[in-house]
């Protein structure tokens, strides 16, 4: 599938050099088929000498004969990267773009490309356990697709849509969502500490049972509602606490929270008003 195929990565933070050692430890492609570029010299020295790849200060140097263009910059940085770029992209060549809250539509109108892939990652992609959600354009080919599900699949689980607006959602609920959670670990570990336990048992206690209850659920066909009856006995324990966590609104402020994340995404998107 990647035979011959040149990918660059326009910029190397976090989730750049995630998708780089996806790629490269399961041998979809060699890291001389690599670039990286970025403006900072001691980050491109860094992956180079842990991938192996080629590296360059240059977004103009680091596109040349590419067959991929992943744009991983920051996005108020975009409209300065597609001023290097305009015209410096082959019209066949593939541009893959994980930049939060830019549009397809503003991104093609500042590389002056159309043939685009954006994608909704989140965090713990660096990890291979990512959930990504994309899109494209018509203008992307059934290669361009396998080669994008490829990509993505080297950082866990990927989803495709057909209408950009399911990233705005995707935004809110699993490029959000790993900060919801960790805010969730963080209550029980300190409720755990106000019980009586030590820090570090309590953490041990709180990622283990997240952990196992997601193996358990993803080993079961049943709704997560039969997972927590299985749990809950008549008058018992955990009713008790369901029941104050019901009676706090738990369940309506986490609705509410991705609602109001879903909306702001649109409108950084330009998509609506911040009403």
């Amino acid at each position: 599938m990647f035979e011959n195929t040149k990918i660059t990565f326009i910029g190397s933070g976090a989730m750049a050099t995630a998708m780089i050692a996806g790629l490269c430890e399961q041998g979809l492609i060699t890291p001389q088929r690599i670039t990286a570029s970025d403006p900072f010299a001691a980050q491109l020295e860094k992956i180079k000498q842990r991938f192996s790849i080629n590296t360059t200060s240059s977004n103009v140097d680091a596109v040349k004969g590419a067959d991929i263009i992943i744009l991983a910059v920051k996005p108020q940085t975009l409209t300065a990267v597609g001023q290097e770029l305009t015209n410096e992209i082959p019209a066949e060549t593939l541009v893959l773009s994980i930049l939060a809250g830019s549009t397809i539509k503003s991104i093609s109108q500042i590389l002056q490309h159309d043939r685009l892939v954006r994608v909704m990652p989140n965090t713990p992609a660096q990890v291979n356990k990512g959930m990504s959600v994309w899109t494209c354009t018509e203008q992307v080919n059934d290669l361009q697709k396998q080669q994008t599900q490829a990509i993505l699949g080297a950082l866990g689980e990927e989803i495709f849509v057909d209408s950009e607006k399911y990233l705005d959602m995707a935004t809110a609920l699993s490029g959000g969502g790993p900060a919801y959670v960790y805010l969730f670990m963080e209550a029980l570990i300190d409720a755990g500490v106000h019980m009586g336990f030590s820090r570090p048992i309590a953490q041990q206690l709180v990622y283990q049972t997240i952990e196992g209850s997601v193996a358990f659920a993803r080993s079961t066909s049943s709704h997560p509602a039969e997972l927590r009856n299985m749990v809950t006995s008549p008058g018992g324990t955990t009713a008790e606490a369901l029941y104050q966590l019901e009676k706090g609104g738990f369940r309506a402020v986490i609705s509410k929270a991705i609602w109001a994340a879903c909306k702001k995404s649109r409108y950084l998107g330009g998509l609506e008003d911040n009403g």
